[in-house]
């Protein structure tokens, strides 16, 4: 869902940043972009707000797997009150860090669905935002071996599993077997309890049947 006033949109987020320098007292200045130009490759990202950062403090928005600029971030979203699923339109970036990002995320996806190939068992990436889990997603999109799909929401507890094909197949087969299996015993526990009506029937006639013709009562 795009966002519906992209411009309120940059205003707001300006005057948040303006707070946070000025309070912080961080050496950074930022650029924001309303709909900036994209390379037609990169599918799996296109934020229609990007806001840039640059200055002598960059490492500090840096540090920690950039820990302080996805804080900011954050805080952007929840002042915007975007939903989960708005997130990535809007992108905040510091001396190019998110296109590094990226392409350590599809490098991890890769090897996870080696590994996956490999042991057959699932893969556990750590936990992740909503928007880097996509990121993950796509791209293992085109893999058709393998699927993925996340727990959790948010960046607490959130993780994104790999399983492969072929152990799918193995829990069907099995889970047909146990069917199976399921069925054979309801119908031979239905064929003895029919067994064994037939024989007491069989029993009782056998007795009258048995009795003295020639007796009398």
């Amino acid at each position: 869902m795009a966002i519906q006033d992209k411009i309120a949109a940059a205003h707001k987020i300006n005057e948040l940043l303006t707070s946070v320098v000025t309070h912080t007292s961080l050496r950074v200045k930022y650029r924001i972009t309303v709909d900036p130009p994209l390379a037609e490759d990169r599918d799996w990202e296109r934020p229609e707000i990007l806001v840039d950062f640059s200055g002598p403090d960059s490492s500090l928005l840096l540090a920690r797997g950039a820990e302080l600029l996805r804080a900011i971030e954050v805080i952007a979203f929840e002042t915007l009150r975007l939903t989960g699923d708005e997130h990535e339109k809007i992108s905040f970036d510091c001396m190019n860090q998110r296109a590094m990002r990226l392409d350590e995320l599809r490098s991890l996806a890769q090897v996870a669905a080696d590994k996956v190939r490999q042991t057959s068992s699932p893969y556990q990436f750590a936990p992740m935002s909503s928007r880097e889990r996509r990121i993950v997603h796509l791209a293992l999109r085109d893999s058709a071996d393998l699927r993925t799909e996340s727990e959790g929401e948010g960046l607490d507890g959130a993780a994104v599993f790999a399983d492969s094909q072929r152990r799918r197949e193995a829990a069907v087969i099995r889970e047909g077997r146990r069917h199976d299996a399921r069925r054979r015993r309801n119908r031979n526990d239905a064929f003895r309890s029919r067994a064994l009506a037939r024989s007491e029937h069989l029993e009782g006639t056998h007795r009258w049947e048995a009795a003295d013709p020639h007796c009398r009562i």
